[in-house]
């Protein structure tokens, strides 16, 4: 039995075990969305390739090209001009850009070589085409 003329000494502490458990569970959460949420909206269906490999880097941007000619740089709409003054600036920042085309399978192909015309005009070296792997 306890003494009741004996005080109990407060409580000074704070146990972060929980607290810890709840981030780490956060942390979780959010690692596994991320990549959900960054991905586009934009649908586009691409060609198809056997020896097409993922690859991510931080220097790099996005051109997609619809069925219907619509241009998108990094999920947001834009024209031929504006695309080319857009990836100028970039470049001018980062010399090692990356630029991935993603381009709808049934776009036609001059539209394509339009594209390709600017980034040879801004002296983009490191040029990708996404594809669909089998």
């Amino acid at each position: 039995m306890r003494n009741p003329s004996r005080r109990q000494k407060p409580f000074t502490e704070i146990n972060t075990a929980p607290f810890t458990d709840i981030i780490l569970v956060l942390m979780a959460i959010f690692m596994v969305t991320t990549p959900l949420v960054m991905q586009s909206n934009i649908q586009v269906n691409l060609p198809s390739s056997k020896t097409g490999q993922p690859h991510k880097d931080a220097r790099q941007i996005s051109v997609m090209v619809t069925s219907e000619g619509l241009i998108y740089l990094d999920n947001k709409a834009t024209s031929k001009k504006t695309l080319k003054a857009e990836i100028a600036k970039l470049h001018q920042d980062n010399p090692n850009l990356e630029v991935i085309l993603f381009s709808d399978k049934m776009v036609r192909f001059k539209d394509i070589v339009g594209l390709l015309d600017i980034f040879n005009e801004l002296e983009i070296r490191n040029l990708n085409i996404a594809t669909r792997t089998e």
